[in-house]
């Protein structure tokens, strides 16, 4: 009785303890959004909700996997490719070929490189996994505590050292917290100590007491007076030792910003926080300032003398890139802080500037190094409005880029100082013996710092003296640096193969101020520690091409697999026949694009009236099929017993009469009457006919014993043991 009562309590307070645990998870996720490129969260937390769910459903593996699979799927369809129908083989042909290029990546280590599509697809696995791990640590071992310590950890980390307002967050796992931890205990105890359920069945015993102790733990934080902090913030107070114990070392270390001249790299840095602007954007952005194309051997300098060309109407007159180029169009806001600095700060694609506040300033262009200078005489703050076309590059097409370079790009973008030491040419070729194009050779020496171990660092990074080389020293001698010692050294090995090469400055858009929905632009806060440096790479066919080869920075240009040959070639065809054939034409290449998928996958023709639901047929169509599957696992125990009543009213047998029986253990089971291991059929038999106030168990169990130790069946009573199961039944569902 005492392990009835215990499991009837365990039965009724997990569930509350597995749904603690699902709050707390989610205060991970929650600020994904603020502080990385992670879109569309509401669908991980709902995917994490479904998880949860059939995890604590316990539903067999076999069943449960696949259904998780299902939604994944469709979810990774719904966010990325619902141009398509979800049963068209076009994208399921676009998702394999993503997926090989992605474990390609994984095996050559080259992360970076990871499409969204994949990684979004991991982090749905994660949430899979995790799913179970929590219902191990909260339901079977009750050992919560140390995952609630985590989840603090990780909250107080990252309102100390990002952008991320934890406040409501702390408050909201404190309280979650609580409450996991009274239930937790109060498991414990039903496992030592017997408590009577009639006790338990008092909620108010027990609730009411925990509310009010949680309740005024957290209003007793909120209203008491609170002592000024006894340590300096961190992240500032780690800033200002950095730079005084930089001052130590002479001229050497400086602060890490924009600055004008280059001609002699090297030498360490200390942070600098301070703002420069603040972009009000779709997304993260490389914001470019000036290209350099002389490399010195010390470092960068422009060939030509700076000539700048006043833009009429903010009308930028710059290409970086051709229109073979897909482009998405957008508009984003810049409110300059440091005006010491007199370039404008602008993303890839610009088009046009304008000044919000007066409309006084003047935008002048050197085409040579691509610098747009500002001219303003106001002293107040500046705020810019820019359009600007996104660009996103196709792997595929760069990949099969064949024209030859113009000449004056390639006399003037491979040049390189006599003194080169012959050992740096060498280590390109090296890298790059085994590609057989542009784009395959730039991402070989991209990645080839991540292999080598080579280091970011900031400290004790060395100047060249004398005759030394300062790619040379980098990737021979010291193999540490920063931005500058990447990207340069990158430029000079592509130089060395005859590919035309230019070193970027500007910054990249680091941290996330606000994340907005709607309409409404991210507010991204640029400071002088965001300062950067990168590599662009000339294709005849599609301008400069952004590429980060420095450790622990990805690229923030758009790369997408691109399309086939093929498919290429079918669009150029449409484009070129006349108005009316236009329809005609981009339905027979769909066609064979259907076609083509249906060869690669080897699987049959589909059925094209499935097409006619839409997605949003085919969601409603899912979460039809995910209830009914939840449903007859929920009700499994009433048609295993309709079933089993079926059977012995027809076929009432030995077999027949094992499973009645059997199925009569579980639905005991599943109320809380477990068989204690030292317990006899006839004790346990006895224990549930107190319980129930019948003698129909004991009875069964008799016969059951017969046929077990005797190996005999009495088939004569065969409408009396249908009667007893029935009535037994009725008694444990009633």
């Amino acid at each position: 009785m005492k392990a009835l009562l215990k499991s009837k309590s365990t039965m009724i307070y997990t569930p509350f303890l597995y749904l603690c645990g699902c709050f707390l998870f989610w205060e991970w996720l929650y600020p994904l959004h603020d502080m990385t490129d992670t879109e569309s969260i509401r669908v991980f937390i709902f995917y994490a909700y479904f998880c949860f769910l059939i995890t604590f459903l316990q539903i067999k593996w076999w069943l449960s996997f696949p259904v998780k699979g299902i939604v994944l799927l469709f979810l990774i369809h719904w966010l990325y490719f619902d141009q398509s129908s979800l049963f068209s083989l076009t994208w399921i042909a676009q998702l394999i070929q993503e997926f090989s290029f992605n474990v390609d990546a994984l095996i050559s280590q080259n992360y970076d490189t990871l499409t969204s599509t994949f990684r979004s697809f991991l982090f749905f696995i994660l949430i899979a996994l995790m799913s179970y791990l929590l219902h191990y640590w909260f339901v079977q071992t009750k050992r919560i505590f140390l995952f609630v310590l985590l989840t603090f950890i990780y909250i107080t980390v990252l309102d100390t050292f990002t952008m991320y307002d934890a406040t409501t967050s702390i408050v909201r796992a404190f309280i979650i917290s609580l409450i996991a931890l009274a239930i937790c205990n109060l498991l414990k105890e039903f496992a030592h100590v017997s408590i009577g359920f009639e006790w338990m069945k008092k909620v108010k015993s027990w609730l009411l007491p925990l509310l009010a102790i949680i309740g005024f733990a957290t209003l007793i934080g909120f209203v008491a007076p609170k002592i000024d902090p006894q340590w300096p913030d961190p992240v500032p107070f780690i800033s200002s030792a950095a730079e005084e114990a930089g001052e130590s070392f002479g001229n050497t270390v400086k602060k890490v910003g924009y600055g004008e001249d280059d001609s002699r790299l090297g030498g360490s840095f200390v942070p600098d926080k301070s703002p420069v602007f603040t972009a009000y954007v779709d997304d993260q952005h490389y914001w470019r300032i000036e290209t350099k194309d002389l490399y010195t051997g010390k470092g960068w300098e422009l060939s030509e003398n700076p000539t700048f060309v006043e833009q009429v109407n903010g009308q930028i007159d710059l290409e970086t890139f051709t229109d073979q180029v897909q482009t998405e169009k957008l508009t984003g806001t810049v409110e300059i802080h440091n005006q010491s600095i007199e370039k404008l700060m602008y993303p890839y694609g610009i088009e046009q500037v304008k000044d919000v506040k007066d409309a006084q300033t003047v935008f002048s262009l050197d085409a040579n190094s691509g610098a747009v200078q500002t001219t303003n005489d106001t002293n107040s703050g500046l705020i810019y409005q820019i359009q600007y076309d996104k660009p996103a590059f196709a792997m595929n097409q760069l990949k099969s880029s064949s024209e030859e370079d113009p000449i004056d790009i390639l006399d003037k973008y491979t040049q390189l100082p006599s003194t080169l030491p012959n050992r740096v040419v060498d280590l390109a070729e090296e890298i790059t013996a085994n590609e057989s194009n542009r784009y395959d050779k730039a991402r070989a020496i991209e990645q080839y710092f991540n292999q080598n171990g080579y280091e970011y660092k900031t400290e004790d990074i060395p100047v060249p003296q004398g005759n030394q080389d300062y790619v040379d020293q980098f990737l021979f001698d010291s193999k540490i640096g920063y931005c500058d010692n990447f990207s340069t050294s990158m430029v000079v090995m592509l130089r060395t193969l005859d590919i035309p090469a230019r070193w970027v400055k500007g910054f990249t858009s680091d941290d996330l101020v606000e994340s907005n929905s709607g309409n409404d632009p991210d507010k991204y806060q640029i400071t002088n520690a965001n300062a950067h440096s990168w590599v662009e790479v000339y294709f005849p066919e599609y301008g400069w091409v952004p590429f980060e080869p420095t450790q622990g920075f990805s690229n923030s240009a758009d790369f997408y697999l691109g399309e086939s040959q093929v498919d290429t070639e079918a669009d150029e065809e449409a484009l070129d026949a006349s108005a009316d054939s236009v329809e005609e034409e981009e339905q027979v290449t769909a066609e064979q694009e259907e076609e083509g998928a249906e060869t690669a996958l080897n699987l049959l023709p589909e059925n094209h009236d499935m097409n006619r639901l839409g997605n949003w047929g085919w969601l409603i169509l899912i979460v039809i099929v995910v209830i009914a599957i939840v449903l007859l696992y929920l009700f499994r125990n009433q048609l295993r017993t309709k079933r089993v009543t079926y059977r012995m009213d027809k076929t009432p047998d030995v077999e027949t009469f094992q499973e009645a029986y059997h199925h009569v253990m579980k639905l005991l089971q599943r109320n809380g009457h477990i068989k204690a291991p030292d317990q006899t059929l006839r004790e346990f038999a006895r224990m549930v006919d107190d319980h129930y106030g019948t003698s129909e168990m004991g009875k069964l169990t008799n016969y059951y014993e017969q046929l077990l130790y005797r190996n005999e069946f009495p088939e004569k009573h065969s409408v009396e043991l249908t009667k007893l199961w029935k009535d037994l039944i009725n008694h444990i569902m009633g």
